[in-house]
């Protein structure tokens, strides 16, 4: 991979990773409730789906995913639902007093982990990356000792962000009525993005 590609794929993968998408309105609620240091598993989970769907792509699998329509299809409205129902129980549970017990740090990584990998726009962004700044006639395997520690750099840069500023928007909450109202954006958010999901077309 030559400088230049390397430089366009980093852009890229900056973009990919700072647009607001499910995962970043996972860390900002989960910064919020727990703090910084202990949501981390939920940055933690995504550095994991990243580091498998950039392995799954070295591979050619999320290509054969892509390609199967009813596979797509599948992925597609599981996601669209999971997310959908995490914004609802967020709705309705958000004039309760937090918990901050109720989530241990294995809960909250496969929560995010979940979240993280049934997204549909993970597969689109990861075809995208390969498809795009992947040279064919150079082995995969060369390119990735780039690709791999420059897309996990600043994935971790971005949801670390993001879950600071959860914590810090939870710091400067002025009460239970401020707690409450932004949980209660944050539900919506999760419903408009598994809406979105669902209304997108089998193909992206």
């Amino acid at each position: 991979m030559s400088f230049e590609a390397w430089t366009l794929f980093a852009l890229f993968w900056l973009v990919f990773v700072t647009t607001p998408g499910p995962n970043a309105v996972n860390c900002i609620q989960s910064g919020l409730q727990l703090g910084f240091l202990r949501a981390l598993p939920a940055v933690a989970a995504i550095l994991c789906q990243a580091a498998l769907f950039l392995a799954l792509s070295g591979f050619g699998v999320t290509a054969l995913l892509a390609a199967s329509p009813a596979g797509f299809l599948v992925l597609k409205y599981a996601g669209a639902g999971f997310l959908v129902y995490l914004g609802l129980r967020a709705i309705l549970m958000a004039h309760l007093p937090i918990k901050t017990g109720a989530q241990n740090g294995r809960s909250l990584f496969w929560r995010g982990f979940l979240i993280a990998t049934i997204n549909p726009k993970s597969v689109a962004g990861y075809l995208a990356a390969f498809s795009q700044f992947v040279d064919p006639s150079t082995p995969i395997a060369a390119q990735m000792w780039l690709i791999v520690p420059t897309a996990l750099s600043l994935t971790t840069l971005s949801y670390c962000t993001y879950t600071a500023l959860g914590a810090g928007l939870g710091k400067l909450a002025l009460g239970a009525v401020f707690n409450a109202g932004f949980r209660r954006l944050m539900g919506l958010c999760f419903i408009a993005y598994g809406l979105a999901l669902g209304a997108t077309s089998g193909r992206v």
